[in-house]
């Protein structure tokens, strides 16, 4: 039976030895960069039936959480029930303990097997990466020490718009649990996929999470920031979400932490000769199907580009987000040809993608060179579903090119430092020179009048 014609597939490719090159790239980076501006048809009618006025998506995160902020979990109902269309009252926005625990017996043994092996090579990864306390003597008399405790209470943010996302929550959840966070907040959208879906409250049950609440969007982001009756504020926000989740936490902080202002998945894959085009194109595809997902091939082979973009033809046809991915491929993909590995190397680090897969003869040695990137993968065998899924380390990643200064989440990242310093009067008299000289640099007077004080003869030291 003949295959469906379907049209060919429109990606973008860029040869840096054009004269445009430079352009076509500086568009490719500033199309990876979060706008905060960009709403589709349905949103924009949406906006408009709720706020009776075109706002556009930082308009409207300023609107819920303003009105959070002033009434409470009654403002986060009534924008539950207008922008999810799921009208909840305090009774039921929070999961109870029974309805987790039922779907936890009602779950798929297989499934639940499963949940548990992750969670177990999540929790030893970062259990194992866990900062612990520091203590010197840098000279006598002199103690430092650098303290780690964890957050008390943090909330996590969990998808549930177009699927359910069962290893969001294990990627966030777990490294808290790692750090010693105690009280662990969830919040998740009303739908099928999100509060009232089995599977996900199942992995709530198993992982010990005790407090799940039905909301999402910026009015979740604003509840948890400033709390309001029946979930109490929390220290810090973690977790992906669409684009009104990332505008609100960008919102709340300094009110809270938050882990990253999140945009859509990226992944930048560099091959050369050895690389299987039908393993490159399966790369490629898996972040094209979050739809938006960025996915940009770098090679200095100008034939595997060919090869690659058959595989991609093949595999779009068959795979049932085929649709998806294409459309995605075709809006935010592209086919970099450099000129040499170096340039690569280069190129890759001035984006400094979300997830970067190196699929070359020797991956190791180029990974000295990659230095921005949110997550590395090495090697041909080595997909970013591994990481996404069950490797350990949090697939919690900065994108937009964020990654040169930002980091993917870690159970580190839940851990509060302190500093502690305890001087006897040999430390005192060593430290007093230059307390004194730096306090009257900056006239500060009783800084140093309090080590005089401290060292006069009329005022020994206490017993």
């Amino acid at each position: 039976m003949p295959r469906s014609t379907t049209p060919a597939l429109n990606i973008t490719r860029i040869d840096t030895s054009a004269d445009d090159a430079r352009e076509a790239i500086a568009s490719l980076r500033a199309q990876l960069s979060p706008r905060g501006d960009v709403v589709s048809p349905r949103g924009r009618e949406l906006t408009i039936a709720v706020f009776g006025e075109p706002l556009n998506p930082q308009q409207v995160v300023d609107r819920i959480c303003a009105d959070v902020r002033e009434h409470g979990i009654d403002a986060v109902l009534d924008y539950t029930a207008k922008l999810d269309r799921k009208p909840l009252d305090r009774s039921s926005v929070t999961v109870s303990s029974e309805e987790m625990a039922d779907a936890y017996q009602k779950a798929d043994r297989e499934y639940l097997r499963t949940v548990r092996r992750v969670r177990d090579n999540i929790l030893a990864f970062q259990s194992g990466i866990l900062l612990r306390d520091a203590v010197m003597t840098p000279s006598p008399g002199v103690e430092l020490t650098l303290r780690y405790r964890p957050m008390r209470r943090v909330g996590v943010c969990v998808p549930g718009g177009a699927a359910a996302y069962p290893s969001s929550l294990l990627m966030t959840v777990v490294p808290a649990q790692a750090a010693g966070v105690e009280e662990i907040a969830v919040v998740v959208p009303p739908t099928e996929f999100g509060g009232y879906n089995t599977d996900l409250l199942a992995a709530c049950h198993l992982l010990g999470v005790t407090e799940v609440h039905r909301i999402g969007g910026a009015q979740a982001v604003a509840a948890l920031a400033y709390g309001v009756e029946g979930i109490p504020q929390v220290d810090k926000i973690v977790g992906p979400g669409n684009l009104f989740v990332a505008l609100a936490k960008q919102k709340v902080y300094g009110e809270v932490d938050i882990d990253s202002i999140a945009g859509p998945s990226e992944v930048v894959l560099i091959a050369d000769w050895t690389a299987n085009p039908a393993f490159v194109a399966a790369d490629l595809i898996s972040q094209a199907e979050h739809s938006p997902g960025a996915s940009i091939l770098i090679t200095w082979e100008a034939d595997l580009i060919d090869r690659v973009v058959e595989a991609l033809e093949d595999q779009l046809s068959r795979l049932s987000r085929g649709d998806l991915a294409r459309d995605s491929l075709e809006q935010f993909g592209s086919l970099i040809l450099v000129r040499d590995e170096e340039e690569a190397i280069d190129l890759t680090n001035l984006i400094a993608p979300e997830h970067l897969h190196v699929s070359t003869s020797d991956a190791h040695r180029m990974a000295d060179r990659l230095t921005d990137a949110g997550a590395i993968f090495l090697g041909h065998l080595t997909p970013v579903a591994v990481g996404d899924y069950a490797a350990g380390p949090s697939h919690v990643l900065p994108t937009g090119g964020t990654a040169r200064w930002a980091s993917g989440l870690a159970s580190n990242d839940f851990l509060k430092r302190t500093s502690l310093i305890h001087v006897d009067r040999r430390g005192l008299e060593r430290l007093a020179p230059d307390v004194r000289l730096l306090a009257d640099k900056e006239g500060l007077t009783a800084h140093r009048y309090s080590v005089d004080v401290r060292l006069s003869d009329e005022n020994p030291e206490a017993p």
